[in-house]
């Protein structure tokens, strides 16, 4: 008779829907109450002990960067699509509605986007990406004459937090809401607007990202 089967491959399947059903607690908790939602919250909702979810993910950083991780690859994407628009104006306008359309989506993500992370490793080299391509974009789009020249690149943030705000009181219809605010304020954004000046920003862009996930 030969030897019993290895235990190894049913204890790392159990191990990797641990995990996966970590990740999607930890999404709905993330949609439902933001990014300082208690770890140990996390746990005890996925049934887990919170020594168990350490073992797993060590920090909150690593925890959101696995549940957002897509999310941000998607943002570079969308950048990078509106980048290789010949039309800058019209690249800036796409990469402004993908962006919401996503946060809408996927609640929480706007609050990932903006939060400071002390370890941000993968998701903070993406971030860094879709913001420099994002600053790119705005820069073209106001040398084409199109896009007015007071926008600065940290009003990306009232954007993100207005979506936001939609999200979280109408979540059944976030994502035509998110739709139809862009259009309000693509019309705003543009260089041939008619309304006054704007007053200064009162945020710069490396203040966006000042706020802490933990």
């Amino acid at each position: 008779m030969g030897a019993p089967a290895s235990p190894l491959p049913s204890l790392r399947s159990d191990a990797r829907r641990n995990r996966d059903r970590i990740v999607e607690v930890a999404r709905e908790l993330f949609a439902q109450r933001g990014l300082a939602v208690p770890m140990a919250s996390i746990a005890r909702r996925a049934g887990i002990g919170t020594a168990t979810l350490y073992r797993r993910f060590p920090t909150k950083d690593e925890l959101v960067t696995a549940v957002f991780a897509e999310q941000f690859a998607t943002c570079v994407a969308a950048v990078e699509d509106a980048l290789s628009d010949p039309d800058p104006w019209r690249g800036f306008r796409m990469m402004i509605a993908d962006v919401c359309v996503l946060q809408a989506r996927e609640r929480g993500f706007g609050a990932a986007f903006l939060a400071s992370f002390p370890d941000a490793g993968t998701i903070g080299e993406d971030r860094a990406r879709a913001v420099r391509g994002y600053t790119e974009l705005v820069a073209r789009a106001q040398a084409a004459g199109r896009l007015r020249p007071d926008f600065v690149p940290s009003d990306m943030s009232l954007i993100v937090a207005s979506v936001a705000g939609l999200v979280e009181l109408y979540p059944r219809t976030a994502e035509a809401n998110a739709r139809r605010l862009v259009g309000y304020f693509l019309a705003a954004f543009a260089a041939d607007h008619d309304g006054p000046p704007l007053s200064p920003s009162p945020l710069t862009l490396p203040e966006v990202f000042e706020t802490t996930c933990t």
